[in-house]
């Protein structure tokens, strides 16, 4: 676990891994494009984590306007670095992030990683009948 470390540095993003990963292994990005990834990345908060210096194994980002609101998306942990704490030690970083503590609402989409969320405090919508989207296939 010692060796596992957690940036904000867009520089040491491995594109190709990230859309890779959700092009082909995701439930919610499946057949994005690589322009996609690169253009959401570009404009957006990006975590990486990296075993060592360079091998990145995880990733997570975050749209926000840095003073009321942040979306988190395309959180991930490669399968061969699961059960070792790395999307908590993720989530926490996310979640504690300077200026983050301010923002009045923090939200997340999910199938299958509940559990894990509620541990940073995230519940279902407290209002969902004001909640819409318009929902499109990935590009």
């Amino acid at each position: 676990m010692n060796n596992y470390n957690i940036t904000t540095d867009k520089s040491k993003l491995d594109i190709l891994k990230i859309w890779d990963y959700l092009s082909n292994h995701s439930y919610w990005a499946q057949g994005c494009s690589l322009q996609t990834v690169q253009k959401s990345v570009e404009n957006s908060l990006c975590f990486g984590v990296y075993n060592g210096p360079d091998d990145q194994v995880g990733f997570a980002r975050v749209v926000t306007d840095y003073a009321t609101f942040g979306w988190i998306m395309d959180v991930f942990i490669l399968s061969d670095h699961r059960r070792q704490g790395l999307g908590k030690r993720l989530m926490y970083e996310i979640v504690t992030y300077p200026g983050f503590d301010k923002l009045r609402r923090i939200g997340l989409n999910t199938s299958d990683a509940h559990g894990l969320y509620q541990q940073f405090g995230f519940t279902n919508l407290l209002h969902p009948q004001k909640t819409m989207e318009i929902v499109r296939k990935p590009s």
